[in-house]
């Protein structure tokens, strides 16, 4: 890469983390000069917390400054979205979201016309929206053949999460038959097994090239504690909690246990609340999962009770906890989930739950009554806070 552009990518990168004195980790300007110089698609398998998106909003914004079109994000999760958004705007990229939501949908009209003029740099969608007709047809086709850069985040979704939680991820290879074919292609994720990049190959082509980092992180200390059933699990949350420094996430497998777990939680004087993917619509009170992220993000929560809907790409960076009240549905989604805590802290603590024989179809029916429970602060006297052995 030529000096003066990659001066430009570095004040970039000083500009969207607020430091001016950050510089590149390894291999982050190695993608962006992959993508500028027309290399063929790449995938960039780095861990949690590296970086990943800070290499396509650098792309895109240096594309743009060349007079490329707009890059194409298909994102998986909203709070995915948002947190992207917030750090496209610090650097200047001029970013916009389509998703299903109701009050997203008022905002299609504009977001069609700021395209149609060239006044977006980044339109970010949600993998459905590529199995949406109306949105290829009115936004997504009009401006085809002006795409400067299309990114998969999160690409392992393709194959682990593909063929069933989100079937639209598969629709890729047929949305890039109507992009040009030499289009800049970017794959991003925390997890790429072998099946993965063959899925990978297989949509975005053969001559895939592939970045690989480290995936380990020195900050965050893990941690298994063997509990013999859901009371104890619950009891040691009570007790824990109170004595862990910061915020954190609680990752459950279920709705029912996220809401049992946080007003158990609440119950014990602890500041928690539940967090699911149709929360909104549940509760009727649109706009309240956002509420809750950003009341974590400003510490004001000690923590969320979660499903997986609140995992890949929340970016809170000093997140100091996360812990498993269940065993989690794969190793994906536990380093995916794990991946939220310590990324700007020295140290932070990823907790796993288990024991007493636990399967994933065992935890999945244990829910104890909170009438149960009322000898939880009896128990939680025995139990000791083994975060540091």
């Amino acid at each position: 890469m030529e000096k003066p552009l990659q001066e430009r990518a570095t004040a970039l990168l000083r500009q969207s983390v607020g430091n001016p004195q950050a510089n590149f980790r390894s291999g982050q300007l190695e993608a962006i000069e992959h993508l500028l110089e027309r290399r063929g698609p790449l995938l960039v398998v780095q861990r949690t917390g590296w970086g990943k998106s800070n290499v396509y909003f650098i792309a895109a914004k240096l594309l743009r400054e060349q007079h490329a079109g707009p890059t194409l994000i298909i994102s998986p999760l909203l709070a995915l979205m948002r947190n992207q958004i917030a750090a496209a705007e610090r650097m200047g990229v001029r970013a916009v979201r389509v998703t299903s939501e109701e009050k997203n949908r008022d905002d299609w009209g504009r977001i069609r016309d700021e395209l149609l003029a060239d006044r977006v740099d980044v339109l970010l969608i949600s993998p459905e929206r590529l199995g949406n007709e109306e949105f290829v047809q009115t936004m997504l086709q009009p401006v085809a053949a002006r795409i400067g850069l299309l990114v998969v985040d999160e690409a392992h979704c393709i194959s682990d999460w593909g063929h069933d939680f989100r079937p639209d991820y598969r629709r890729i290879t047929r949305i890039l038959q109507s992009l040009p074919p030499n289009i800049r292609v970017l794959a991003t994720t925390a997890t790429a097994n072998d099946r993965v990049v063959a899925d990978l190959k297989s949509q975005l082509g053969a001559a895939l090239t592939v970045q690989r980092g480290k995936l380990a992180r020195a900050s965050l200390q893990l941690q298994n504690i063997s509990l013999p059933d859901e009371i104890a699990r619950l009891a040691w949350l009570a007790h824990t909690l109170p004595k862990l420094a910061g915020s954190g996430v609680i990752y459950t497998l279920t709705i029912r246990d996220a809401r049992t777990a946080a007003a158990w939680l609440r119950e014990n004087g602890i500041d928690a609340e539940p967090y699911w993917g149709g929360l909104d619509e549940e509760l009727g009170q649109p706009g309240l999962r956002e509420r809750l992220e950003t009341r974590l993000l400003r510490n004001e929560l000690k923590a969320l009770v979660a499903t997986t809907a609140l995992g890949m790409g929340f970016d809170k960076p000093d997140l100091a906890f996360v812990i498993h009240h269940q065993l989690p549905g794969s190793v994906v989604h536990y380093y995916q989930q794990v991946g939220r805590a310590g990324r700007a802290l020295p140290d932070a603590f990823a907790v796993l739950l288990g024991g007493g024989g636990d399967t994933t179809s065992r935890i999945t029916s244990s829910r104890p009554p909170f009438h149960r429970a009322r000898w939880l602060k009896r128990f939680s006297r025995n139990l000791t806070l083994r975060l540091t052995d």
